[in-house]
């Protein structure tokens, strides 16, 4: 159970449980930035004009092939 709730996926894209973590905090941490980017984008338009949508094509670049 443990291996198979810790340890399959990150085996998967050849990682180890912390490389994993590691990647995973970095990329969320990416995709709050880009979030509120739109964020404030939607409010000021003038501002982040290409923000988010430029970070979501660098993080889906990043997952593509990762593993498979």
């Amino acid at each position: 159970m443990f291996s198979r709730v810790f340890l399959d996926h990150p085996r998967s894209v050849d990682e180890s449980y912390f490389a994993h973590l590691r990647f995973a905090l970095k990329f969320s941490f990416r995709l709050i930035l880009a979030g509120l980017a739109a964020l404030i984008h939607g409010i000021l338009p003038c501002a982040f004009e290409r923000t988010a949508s430029q970070t979501v094509r660098q993080l889906a670049e990043l997952c593509d092939g990762r593993g498979r």
